[in-house]
């Protein structure tokens, strides 16, 4: 039996799931979010717990358990409190800013590059080096927060760049000068 798949995922308070066949939705404070399961787990709700149950032990259904019972937990969580992705950005003349809902970051191009959220997607700028990548979808969030980071990536030589908060950049020691 798959650990992670076996493990019940707790049902906060204000949080209520309907569960249709594969269809599985969830509507908390937050907001609403759905998903349709693979056909080979089905998610059965007792009480204040929910459980994500493989249908049989073929290979697959054993591969998908674990996931499934992931991306509901998630769900859950995401309604409830929500995630965010924090980004630095490091470098001389290297900042960013919100104009309206977009992202506008000025990393050393001859153009400021522009990022458009989508929908229930929140972008907040703290200090003009700091982004807040908010939302109560996980993977938009990381999605997002990634396309943010593939602007300009830190480079290992100076370090410059747009990193997530807390990342490590291995640097690297360049070239020594002839004597």
């Amino acid at each position: 039996m798959s650990r992670i798949g076996k493990r019940p995922i707790p049902i906060p308070d204000k949080v209520t799931i309907t569960i249709e066949g594969q269809s599985v939705s969830v509507k908390g404070p937050k907001g609403q979010l759905s998903r349709v399961l693979v056909p080979e787990v089905t998610a059965e709700q007792e009480s204040d717990t929910l459980h994500v149950k493989r249908i049989n032990e073929s290979r697959v259904a054993r591969q998908r358990h674990g996931l499934s019972r992931t991306l509901v937990a998630n769900m859950v969580e995401g309604v409830s409190q929500g995630f965010q992705k924090r980004l630095e950005i490091q470098g001389v003349g290297y900042r960013a800013q919100v104009q309206g809902k977009n992202l506008i970051l000025n990393v050393g191009y001859s153009h400021p590059v522009t990022i458009e959220p989508p929908d229930g997607i929140q972008i907040a700028v703290e200090n003009n080096t700091n982004v807040v990548v908010s939302g109560i979808d996980k993977e938009i969030v990381g999605n997002i927060a990634a396309s943010i980071r593939a602007v300009r990536p830190p480079e290992p030589y100076k370090g410059k760049g747009i990193r997530y908060s807390g990342e490590f950049v291995r640097r690297k020691v360049g070239k020594a000068g002839k004597k």
